[in-house]
């Protein structure tokens, strides 16, 4: 897989996509095969595959692979994104929780905080896609356990991943009480025993380290793994340049067509590439930074802002990341293999939806005492760390928040961004959602408080929590209220398109990676058209 390499004349291609994300890799990898010339471009290199790609410390404490740059917030205050720039993107650091949304996320909902407006699209338009995006990405789970999701086509591609006893346990006790728990939907390269544990030729060993830590085996769906690497050995045609850092898009007189990717490859000059077509995939807020960085006389507040709505609609969802105690041991390694769904669209009462819970992967020793800072004197457990992570069941909550037009992606003179988020927005869902869960614990077997967990996310909450980036370029059929037409190209322009999670009209309250995967298949679809 050699990389391509290029000197300071202008190269052109059939399409260049910027990012090998969810989106940009799965791009890639559904465009190879129709022999046209193609570009990846990738910020970052290929991610070191060494022990400290499992270590908690390196991953979580230290953030080893976190970037140096530093964003600001709405007052200016400096902070550290939760991003990650390597072949595969974000997806190499991802927990695989492959969700679908649900059919009602795609309709108008109201909610404690507002209204979730409709998308231009149904379930319905992208269910053929999710298919297939769940087979690409080796989805494990079981149709017909969680009441809220919608009609299939086909089953799971891949059997459900087995819950180890202590969370069978769970699952049991949850159904006692007349709830519907699920298998987590999750994407791994996994051959499963008969009992559960992973077959003598699995990629995945079935460990406690697929929740947020890069897979030094493959085992773990990311799109470097299933996308990148099998499209570049498969198919010449595609060319990928890493280290190279997109600086900001250039168009011909009329300001219709995207005539050049100006970008520095590592410690180089700018290099300028063309392309018939040109796709941007970098994530939510870096698409909208690079469009807003390309202003130029015929967009003079930034690349396919005709519409004002470039960066605004920043989505991140309400998300609380709790560890409860079991009080028997918890001797699970793969632990995320159960979801709890029963109130994502209603509170059970009549009332408006609250969200959704999984749960995280293992967390061990390193991870627990680096939340010890946090802990005050009144309330300090008097376990000790490792004790308390051999009892530990960690638990996601996931609420929807609301696009708003203040919630937004700027940038500074510089080009460097800033990122706006009402911290406000919508959180009664997930006070009531938490509460729901801490009313079960002794029915659970667990200790009646939940802990803070809050090294997950890095220690970066919580502006810095943008794992879930999604917004900041909507699709729509009106120029003056969105960006993107319904097959995500710009409005304003006639070969650009932006194939992440920069679509997105709402959020929902599932993670949003098998969206971004199946919106890139589709449109990948329609670009073979054109091609």
């Amino acid at each position: 897989m050699a990389e391509a390499t290029h000197d300071a004349n202008l190269a052109h291609y059939d399409v260049v996509i910027i990012g090998s994300g969810a989106g940009g890799g799965t791009l890639a990898w559904k465009l190879a095969p129709s022999g046209k010339r193609i570009l990846l471009l990738e910020r970052g290199g290929y991610l070191p595959r060494e022990r400290d790609n499992w270590d908690s410390g390196a991953v979580f404490v230290r953030g080893k692979y976190l970037p140096a740059e530093r964003w600001h917030d709405q007052h200016g205050n400096e902070f550290t994104p939760e991003q990650h720039y390597y072949v595969g993107g974000n997806t190499k650091f991802y927990g695989a929780a492959l969700f679908r949304l649900r059919p009602e996320d795609f309709g108008e909902i109201h909610h404690h905080g507002g209204t979730s407006p409709a998308w231009p699209i149904s379930y319905d338009d992208l269910e053929p896609w999710y298919a297939q995006a769940e087979a690409l990405y080796h989805v494990h789970g079981a149709a017909g356990e969680d009441p809220t999701e919608g009609r299939r086509s086909s089953p799971y591609p891949y059997p459900p991943v087995r819950h180890e006893p202590r969370i069978q346990q769970l699952s049991d006790d949850l159904a006692r009480l007349g709830l519907h728990p699920a298998h987590l939907p999750i994407g791994v390269r996994l051959d499963q025993e008969a009992d559960g544990s992973a077959s003598h030729g699995s990629t995945c060993i079935r460990c406690d380290r697929v929740d947020g830590f890069p897979c030094v085996v493959g085992g773990k769906a990311d799109a470097q793994v299933l996308c990148v690497d099998p499209a570049l050995a498969a198919h010449p045609n595609l060319e990928l340049v890493t280290h190279a850092r997109v600086k900001r898009l250039e168009t011909d007189a009329t300001g219709r067509q995207v005539t050049a990717v100006v970008a520095t490859v590592g410690d180089g000059p700018e290099q300028r590439f063309s392309g018939d077509l040109v796709v941007v995939a970098c994530g939510a807020i870096n698409s909208a930074a690079l469009l807003l960085r390309s202003a130029n006389d015929h967009h003079p507040t930034g690349l396919a802002n005709r519409s004002d709505q470039v960066g605004r609609n920043y989505l991140r969802h309400n998300s609380q990341a709790l560890m409860a105690l079991s009080r028997e041991p918890n001797p699970t390694l793969f632990q995320k293999t159960l979801c709890l769904d029963d109130w994502y669209l209603g509170d059970g009462e009549g009332g408006l939806p609250l969200g959704g819970i999984q749960l995280l992967g293992k967390a061990d020793g390193s991870q627990v005492r680096a939340n010890a800072p946090r802990w005050s004197g009144a309330v300090a457990p008097s376990k000790s760390f490792e004790v308390m992570a051999a009892h530990g069941i960690g638990f996601w909550l996931t609420t929807e928040d609301l696009p708003h037009p203040g919630n937004r992606v700027t940038v500074d003179a510089g080009g460097s961004v800033r990122l706006a988020v009402d911290e406000k927005n919508n959180i009664e869902g997930m006070a009531r959602l938490r509460h729901r869960l801490e009313s079960m614990l002794d029915e659970l077997g667990l200790e009646e408080h939940l802990w803070d967990h809050s090294v997950y996310l890095h220690k970066s909450m919580p502006i810095g929590a943008v794992a879930h980036q999604a917004g900041t370029a909507r699709f729509g059929t009106d120029p003056a209220t969105s960006v993107l037409d319904l097959d995500c190209k710009a409005h304003d322009l006639d070969n650009l398109y932006v194939v992440d999670s920069s679509f997105f009209v709402s959020i929902g309250a599932v993670n949003p990676t098998l969206t971004i995967i199946a919106n890139a298949l589709r449109v990948g679809e329609h670009l073979l058209g054109r091609l």
